[in-house]
């Protein structure tokens, strides 16, 4: 998934960001609405995090002119106000969730996931394919009685492909899916990456195979 985090203090901004960067996610961050708006405009996100006082305006105004765009990313807010009138005006603005200042990292990695699996649908953590099944909360392969576990990165790609098998990506879509604006991450990383993927579906009934000019997809062997 990618993230966008909307908070000014560089010390829980880092701390946000490295604990969902374990996960696997790539995230943006932006410390003003200004440089938020300017991140919307060039990626798509699966996620925002927003918190209330900016530098440069309240979160609040963000969110309400977010949803009169129609713009249907969920948001989470980061409040350290904790009245329930706060918290009821936050969730009739648009808001999908929200989370009180100070909270522990294990409560928001769960919202994040909460939030998500209402955006998605169902949670479905196994998924199959050609006898091949990616268990994500395994974090591995299964076939042939095997199980093959994955990094972080090699786990969010497999999800991209077994969302849509058969589906063409290109290398810019799926080195925006796996990367940050601030990542230093060319196309060739997603070219190891596949190789790496390639070598793990070794045996199974599945590939990644090249489509020359357009990208990559997933398919029978």
């Amino acid at each position: 998934m990618r993230f966008l985090l909307i908070e000014d203090s560089p010390k829980l901004a880092r701390a946000v960001a490295e604990r969902l960067q374990l996960d696997g996610h790539a995230v943006d961050h932006a410390e003003t609405l200004d440089a938020a708006s300017a991140c919307i405009a060039v990626a798509d996100y699966d996620l925002i995090l927003l918190d209330i006082m900016l530098p440069d305006g309240d979160g609040r105004d963000f969110l309400q002119h977010h949803r009169e765009a129609a713009n249907k990313t969920p948001v989470i807010v980061i409040t350290a106000r904790s009245a329930v009138s706060d918290r009821v005006g936050l969730l009739d603005l648009g808001a999908d969730d929200y989370i009180t200042k100070p909270f522990d990292f294990a409560e928001l990695e769960a919202r994040c996931r909460a939030v998500l699996r209402r955006q998605g649908g169902p949670a479905d953590n196994r998924k199959s394919f050609a006898g091949t099944v990616l268990d994500s909360s395994a974090a591995e392969l299964q076939f042939s009685g095997k199980a093959i576990p994955l990094r972080n990165r090699e786990l969010r790609l497999l999800e991209v492909f077994f969302n849509a098998p058969g589906q063409v990506f290109s290398k810019t879509y799926l080195l925006d899916r796996l990367f940050s604006l601030t990542d230093e991450a060319s196309e060739n990383a997603i070219e190891v990456y596949v190789g790496r993927l390639r070598k793990r579906l070794e045996g199974s009934g599945t590939i990644i195979e090249t489509v020359r000019g357009l990208g990559y997809r997933m398919v029978a062997a």
